[in-house]
C-alpha cells in the first residue's frame, strides 16, 4: 500500500508508537510514552477509514493495536515524504525509521520479530515453528509457499540459508514435486533450488 495516506504527524506517531510496543495500549499509555492519545477524528480515520488500527470500546480507556495493514504501512512510512506540519521532529523519525529498516535488512530480522516481546527465535526455529503449525503431525508434506507464508517477513536468502542447513538435520527432506503442471506461480516463486534442480515441498519428521 501506498506509505502516504495523507496522516498527520500524531497519527503517524501513533502508529510509530504501537509498533515500537508491539502490544495493545490504551489511551492512557500512548499519552504516557508519546504525549498524545488517539480519539474522535484521528481515531476514526485510522481504525474506520484506513484499516490500520483496531480500538477495543469495550473497556476505558479504550485501547488500540496495529493491524496486519497498519504493520505494514508503518515499515513502508520512511519511503514517503514526511508531513511538512510535522517540522524537524518528522523529519527526524523518517530519518530513524529509514536507518531502522536499513539495519534490519543487514541483521536478517524482520520488524515484528525485533519488537515483539521477548527472546528472537532464530530462523531455523522460526521455521521449524511455522511448520508444526502448518501440519498434522511431523512428517507430513508442506508446500514451500505456505511455509514461507507462515515464517514471515525474513530475508529470502536467510530462508534458503536456513532452509539448506536444515536439510543436513535428521528428518528433514526438501523434494521436487513429481507433477510440476500442478505448480502455481506461487509455488514456483518459492522453490529452493539444490544442486540442478528446483525443491517445492518440504517434511519435517521426528527429531
Amino acid at each position: 500500500m501506498s506509505p502516504d495516506p495523507k496522516l498527520t504527524p500524531t497519527e503517524i506517531q501513533a502508529l510509530v508508537v504501537l509498533m515500537a510496543e508491539a502490544r495493545e495500549l490504551t489511551n492512557n499509555e500512548l499519552k504516557e510514552l508519546g504525549g498524545f492519545t488517539l480519539t474522535g477524528a484521528s481515531n476514526k480515520k485510522l481504525e474506520v477509514t484506513l484499516g490500520l488500527v483496531a480500538t477495543d470500546r469495550s473497556h476505558r480507556p479504550y485501547s488500540h493495536q496495529l493491524t496486519d495493514k497498519g504493520r505494514r504501512l508503518v515499515r513502508s512510512l520512511h519511503t514517503g515524504e514526511p508531513p511538512k506540519a510535522g517540522g524537524s521532529a518528522g523529519r527526524t523519525l523518517f530519518t530513524l525509521l529509514a536507518n531502522l529498516s536499513r539495519s534490519l535488512d543487514r541483521l536478517q530480522i524482520g520488524h515484528d520479530d525485533f519488537f515483539k516481546q521477548g527472546p528472537l527465535p532464530d530462523l531455523e526455529t522460526r521455521i521449524r515453528n511455522a511448520y508444526r503449525g502448518l501440519v498434522d503431525r511431523p512428517g507430513d508434506w508442506v508446500g514451500l509457499a505456505d511455509l514461507r507464508d507462515a515464517v514471515g517477513e525474513a530475508d529470502r536468502a536467510a530462508v534458503d540459508g536456513a532452509l539448506r542447513t536444515l536439510l543436513r538435520q535428521p528428518g528433514v527432506r526438501i523434494i521436487p514435486v513429481a507433477n510440476t503442471k500442478s505448480l502455481k506461480e506461487r509455488d514456483r516463486a518459492a522453490a529452493l533450488r539444490i544442486g540442478d534442480e528446483d525443491s517445492h515441498t518440504i517434511a519435517i519428521g521426528q527429531s
